[in-house]
């Protein structure tokens, strides 16, 4: 059905078209009991319009995951209830959620997507040529945020709305301060960035109902490089690099440690450091914790955050089992890791460089560590395993969770 189509109302024939999707064969061994409706009085006409939002909603939530990209041009009211966080709440309560991993990466003549579910066995590509609206020239250090199921693709002085479910994008409101290799996460419904701006330290959050920015504080450090990541309503800018001329060694307490803002609240919590004061390689919130990759002089580490804040252990650390790399393998500026968390599983996405070229240049004969790993933890097992390698035209990309 075109947009043009789109009504306020809908027809008997979607209601019967909604129940059977909703309520499959009663014959099937998986079915719902069966339902029967009795209506009385002169008129036994009954349209969808006749239900209430919460029992459209409930109703909607259990539609294939397949079907769900056309609903919203059945009519305006089901686009409306679609895009509410009220049927968010009704899929994540009858577990039809589905956390997909995307990533994106950006040349001045396309976009290109990859999305991977880890009960696939490859990543489904796609791609988008800009329209006269959108400029892809100008997203070269971009950084991605979802929020339900559209991805935000942000950079210095421009930002895409991207639907997963349509593929349609949208520009939206630039950030006030222009930023590079700057912080960027979801807490609450909003968007907030930090770091990655000479001219002030200034944390933003972005609207989208409003579609605008608006200055929420001062961060207590400029950090440049920085990671984003949220948990239990605490905004998490971790590790990069200093701006500005500090103390000396200054530069190693912004690479070992993050800052912790509570959204709520409005104001900062005590900085935590990572132990054994490595730098900051990747890090990502999953399952209700923070998790970050830290390289040493001859090692990597992973470390678990405690970011419940109800918990007698929130702020304390533990170390866990390392990703499957070569020991006593350092990383440099020609490898990159993008850290993302997906449900209860920490993704290890590496978008930059190749790890068997950093172990032939020390020597090494050690191989089989290719462009594009993927490595995967879950974080209730504390095990590892591989997934599909990154496809080649995804190099340098951004990663990102999407529950759609």
């Amino acid at each position: 059905m075109s947009a043009a189509s789109t009504s306020d109302s809908c027809s008997s024939r979607h209601f019967s078209w909604l129940m059977k999707s909703c309520f499959p064969n009663p014959h099937h061994p998986s079915a719902f009991s069966p339902i029967t409706i009795t209506i009385t009085g002169a008129d036994t006409t009954t349209t969808i319009s006749c239900l209430p939002d919460d029992l459209l909603l409930e109703c909607l939530s259990r539609v294939p995951h397949s079907t769900l990209p056309s609903l919203p041009s059945v009519c305006r009211r089901w686009a409306h209830l679609l895009n509410s966080p009220s049927f968010h709440l009704f899929r994540l309560r009858h577990h039809t959620l589905l956390h997909t991993l995307f990533s994106i990466s950006i040349s001045n003549s396309a976009l290109f997507a990859a999305a991977l579910r880890f009960h696939d066995p490859s990543w489904k590509l796609s791609s988008f040529v800009p329209s006269k609206d959108n400029d892809f020239s100008l997203f070269s250090h971009f950084r991605l945020v979802s929020l339900g199921r559209k991805m935000y693709i942000i950079d210095r002085a421009a930002m895409l709305r991207c639907d997963t479910w349509t593929g349609t994008l949208v520009p939206k409101a630039g950030m006030t301060f222009p930023r590079k290799k700057f912080a960027a996460a979801a807490v609450g419904g909003r968007i907030l960035v930090a770091g990655g701006c000479a001219r002030t330290s200034v944390v933003e959050a972005y609207d989208p109902d409003e579609n605008a920015w608006r200055v929420l504080s001062e961060a207590p450090r400029r950090r440049y490089g920085c990671i984003g990541a949220s948990a239990d309503g605490v905004f998490y800018v971790i590790g990069g690099l200093k701006i500005g001329h500090e103390a000396a060694g200054a530069a190693h307490v912004y690479a070992s440690s993050m800052d912790l803002y509570d959204v709520a609240a409005g104001g900062w919590l005590r900085s935590r450091s990572v132990p054994g004061g490595g730098c900051v390689v990747a890090a990502c919130a999953a399952g209700g914790d923070v998790y970050v990759l830290s390289s040493h002089a001859v090692e990597l580490t992973f470390w678990r955050f405690s970011a419940s804040r109800k918990s007698a252990g929130f702020g304390e650390w533990c170390r866990i089992r390392s990703p499957p790399l070569p020991a006593q393998v350092r990383l440099d500026s020609t490898v990159r890791f993008s850290c993302v968390g997906v449900g209860n599983k920490v993704v290890l996405v590496q978008v930059v460089g190749c790890i068997d070229d950093l172990l032939r240049r020390s020597g090494r004969m050690e191989r089989g560590f290719k462009e594009g790993l993927v490595l995967v933890y879950d974080c209730g097992r504390d095990e590892w395993s591989r997934a599909a390698d990154l496809p080649h035209m995804n190099r340098r990309a951004a990663c990102v969770c999407v529950e759609c």
